[in-house]
């Protein structure tokens, strides 16, 4: 699926989810309705899953249609990165993923690196705030339009822990990063990182 595709079918799906949300005009219902349906015809055109199973997909998404956010640490120590490596694709990333609801995005990123790596840490800087779909980052396609939170996080305490998600923990040097599990992480984001690590004073990047 070409990212166009992807970025119609996710326009259209937020149109028709905001339409659904607020309509109470019968004939605009159904009209959201189709308009739903065709998200999900494009989705399917790339995926194994029949338009239908997309529209069931769709309708767990209620209310006011915003932006996921993706959290991710950057945790370093003696000028290496912590990844994680994932058991879903035997790939590595940072340590990281959805941000609940109730929690903050600096709580979300202190609990998934716990639960990920093992090691208690604190939020030191907002490295990066991206936009998954720009077509800069080269991520996979996604249904979902995603914000991507990139912290730089300290070690105060713990030990490399695997988990259910994880089945290695390890600091890599710049020159040295394994293959990467690109739906949660990019080589340019792990190099803007380190860039980021060598100036300390940098701004926050953003899209």
């Amino acid at each position: 699926m070409s990212l166009k595709q992807l970025e119609w079918s996710q326009q259209l799906q937020a149109i028709a989810q905001n339409g659904l949300t607020y309509s109470e005009n019968p004939y605009d219902i159904e009209r959201y309705h189709q308009i739903r349906q065709i998200a999900a015809e494009i989705l399917a055109t790339q995926s194994t899953l029949e338009p239908n199973q997309i529209v069931d997909l769709f309708r767990h998404e209620v209310g006011y249609a915003t932006p996921k956010v993706d959290v991710r640490a950057a945790v370093f120590q003696h000028n290496q990165i912590l990844l994680v490596k994932e058991r879903e694709d035997n790939c590595w990333t940072l340590p990281g993923g959805w941000a609940d609801v109730g929690e903050s995005p600096s709580s979300a990123i202190v609990r998934e690196v716990y639960e990920e790596s093992g090691y208690q840490t604190r939020v030191v800087k907002l490295l990066a705030v991206y936009d998954r779909n720009h077509p800069r980052h080269g991520h996979p396609p996604l249904r979902h339009h995603v914000y991507k939170l990139f912290f730089q996080c300290e070690i105060i305490s713990g030990a490399p822990t695997e988990n259910h998600e994880t089945e290695a923990v390890a600091f890599f040097e710049e020159h040295q990063i394994p293959e990467l599990s690109l739906t949660r992480v990019v080589p340019t984001q792990i190099g803007r990182l380190f860039e980021h690590l060598h100036h300390p004073n940098w701004a926050t990047d953003f899209d």
